[in-house]
């Protein structure tokens, strides 16, 4: 059974439909990313799934329990970090997460090792005597998600978690969240960075004017949106001079079009591009876009044409997200 199901929810204000008839579910130990344009009503429905606003309808499930009919029993499975989570700036970071172990009811030597051991996990320790106001955005960040982890939570919900912080900071939080995975957490996440989620996220959910437009795996998101087959983007690149190039990228033109499963053949300067799909109906197995590869660099090595360099790209959440929204918002 999944730790969260979300059915048939929706929020409305007024004539506005901020949230459309949502349902999704997730895993212990899995990361699914919700993404959407700004608008979209991502907030909201987290928001809903925390216990901070009721539904117009539909159902919130945790652990087997209604988030909305019983949100008292809810909370204590929960950890939300909102977009914007402020710090109080006069609290060291040991100040203010131990102040936060006692709201949790968190007592004695039990919060002390709790506090302890949620500075180890997120690197806190060396700076446990620092004000929060002397932070950085990415170790105020730190410190909010450590706040989120103090009870122990089974469901972590983290609205924009990496909004604004450099490169550096975010490869530490994604490390942090593949960590919390491990561990058997089910982590919700929405972020812009698209990128970020793809490396992290075990599912995407894709939401648009408050309405879902797509669940599941990328490529299971890819393989449903628009009638799309399972495929892979290719680029090669080849060896030619001026004089040569248009010759070269002809003949290769002709012969990758003669290969079965290539599509999309496109040439510029000394680089062709194409697409390698799997035949409608035919399911994917292991290994098949590897297989297609060394079928077709075989025949064109054996055409004798100069390839440089040949490279694989495989569809990633962006494209998912392309391929379902209509760039609309509320």
């Amino acid at each position: 059974m999944s730790l969260l199901t979300v059915k048939g929810l929706s929020r409305h204000f007024g004539a506005l439909k901020a949230v459309d008839d949502v349902s999704f579910s997730l895993d212990a130990g899995t990361i699914l990313g919700f993404i959407g344009p700004n608008g979209a009503g991502k907030s909201t429905t987290m928001r809903i799934i925390a216990t901070l606003d009721v539904p117009t309808a539909g159902e919130v499930l945790l652990d087997g329990q209604s988030v909305v009919a019983r949100p008292d029993s809810a909370r204590p499975l929960i950890g939300y970090m909102p977009d914007r989570y402020g710090t109080y700036e006069d609290m060291s970071v040991f100040e203010f997460l131990d102040f936060f172990a006692r709201a949790y009811k968190l007592r004695g030597k039990e919060r002390k090792d709790r506090v302890d051991s949620v500075m180890e996990f997120t690197g806190l320790v060396p700076l446990k005597d620092k004000l929060t106001s002397e932070l950085s955005k990415g170790m105020k960040q730190r410190v909010a998600l450590g706040r989120t982890l103090l009870h122990d939570p089974k469901l972590l919900i983290l609205d924009e978690p990496a909004d604004g912080l450099d490169p550096r900071a975010r490869i530490e939080l994604r490390e942090l969240l593949r960590a919390l995975a491990a561990q058997g957490k089910a982590v919700l996440i929405s972020s812009h960075i698209l990128t970020e989620l793809s490396e992290i996220c075990d599912s995407c959910a894709i939401i648009e004017q408050g309405r879902l437009l797509a669940t599941g795996s990328v490529q299971e998101v890819l393989s449903r949106s628009h009638g799309a087959l399972p495929s892979t983007d290719v680029e090669v690149r080849l060896l030619s001079t001026p004089e040569t190039r248009d010759a070269v990228t002809q003949k290769t033109e002709r012969l990758l079009l003669e290969q079965p499963m290539v599509l999309d053949v496109v040439a510029s300067n000394d680089r062709v591009r194409f697409r390698i799909a799997l035949p409608e109906g035919k399911p994917p197995t292991p290994g098949w876009v590897d297989e297609a590869c060394v079928r077709i660099l075989k025949a064109m090595v054996a055409a004798e044409l100069p390839v440089v360099n040949f490279q694989t790209r495989e569809h990633d959440l962006e494209d998912a997200f392309m391929s379902v929204t209509r760039g609309k918002v509320q």
